[in-house]
């Protein structure tokens, strides 16, 4: 009976079994064929499905991840790891904040050369880009990282890119260096425990100050974002984002987090400027809660790829726009991304865009 339950729990799923989280890749369908039999193709995909789909599956998972977490401190997500007092990070944010992933200065300084042509170009159209670090949890928790991660801090991406943002007067917001000031005197945590992003509390503010930075570069008054009453409540959704990856047997417990009720003010009498949005998952949160509702209309192109809000439910990709016509139907550019994401900082959309815009090059380097 014990041999045969996975099975029957395979074949007709009699119990309810709750399903892993996270990127889980569908094994494909063995396609059976002399070809694939001989050459063992197919005794392959069968062994890859019937192990995907063996009844109780996320069951075991679960229990081999918790075992390995309670007793090991270990993670059972790809790139997680476990810091002090089992604060959780992406191991990519750990090199972001000790440098360990430094593209170098010459690398900063070409991509911020055509960063400079683009703002400038835009900027003679009366149109504004603006660069926008969101905060990341390497830097902001950087007392948790475990003792075994710890390495002397190089320079980091961030700082160049500040640097020379600076330098060259392309807008800058900030979030990175903001979020860190803030960290002992905000009101309500501003980045979870057990997520990668910073908190709904510290997207909501991030969202109000975007919309107040495009309003003083450009003059004019948006529907802003406002809030008059916060829950305090243990973390979901985002704030718990690693976690649910981790797919462990219990729920773990954290700090309660803010979740602000978040309202936006009529657009009567305001402007409601078009604005593009390139992005890593950081703008998720702003997307979902409705930012868009200050943008007329509000694009987001997920790491430059994928471009929402789809039109019908279709899905589509960036290469399938016209890229000039794009720009130039937006009023903004937001270029954005934290600290882990900034080697690839745009993922070509810099790149094509000034080559688009009639980049030639330019002798200018970091020095």
């Amino acid at each position: 009976m014990l041999l045969a339950l996975p099975a029957i729990q395979g074949l007709f799923a009699p119990l309810r079994i709750k399903p892993l989280q996270g990127a889980i890749e569908e094994p494909d369908t063995p396609a059976l064929g002399l070809k694939a039999w001989w050459d063992a193709a197919f005794q392959l995909q069968a062994e890859a499905w019937l192990n995907h789909h063996v009844g109780f599956r996320p069951l075991w998972i679960r229990t081999n991840n918790q075992i390995n977490y309670s007793f090991f401190n270990k993670a059972g997500a790809r790139g997680v790891v476990v810091g002090k007092q089992r604060y959780l990070f992406e191991e990519n944010y750990i090199k972001a904040y000790y440098g360990s992933d430094f593209i170098g200065k010459d690398s900063i300084g070409r991509r911020m050369d055509r960063l400079e042509f683009i703002s400038e170009t835009l900027q003679r159209q009366g149109k504004l880009l603006l660069l926008v670090f969101a905060a990341g949890k390497g830097s902001y928790y950087s007392e948790y990282i475990p003792e075994d991660r710890v390495q002397e801090r190089g320079t980091t991406n961030h700082q160049i890119y500040l640097q020379e943002a600076q330098r060259r007067g392309i807008p800058v917001l900030d979030f990175h260096t903001y979020f860190l000031k803030q960290k002992n005197t905000s009101a309500y945590p501003l980045y979870p425990q057990y997520g990668i992003h910073w908190s709904e509390y510290g997207m909501a503010l991030a969202g109000d100050s975007l919309i107040r930075r495009i309003e003083q570069q450009c003059g004019w008054r948006l529907p802003r974002i406002s809030w008059e009453r916060v829950e305090w409540k243990q973390p979901r959704g985002a704030d718990c984002d690693i976690a649910g990856g981790m797919n462990l047997l219990w729920n773990m417990k954290s700090f309660p987090m803010a979740y602000p009720e978040l309202q936006f003010e009529s657009d009567k009498g305001k402007q409601r400027p078009a604005v593009l949005v390139i992005s890593d998952s950081f703008y998720w949160g702003l997307f979902n809660f409705g930012i868009s509702r200050s943008f007329n209309p509000g694009h987001f192109w997920f790491y430059n790829h994928e471009v929402y809000p789809k039109q019908l439910g279709v899905e589509r990709t960036v290469k399938q726009l016209k890229l000039l016509e794009e720009i130039a139907r937006h009023d903004v550019v937001v270029i954005m991304a934290t600290e882990a994401t900034l080697p690839k900082l745009g993922w070509g959309f810099i790149e094509s865009a000034s080559t688009e815009l009639g980049y030639e090059g330019s002798a200018d380097r970091v020095k």
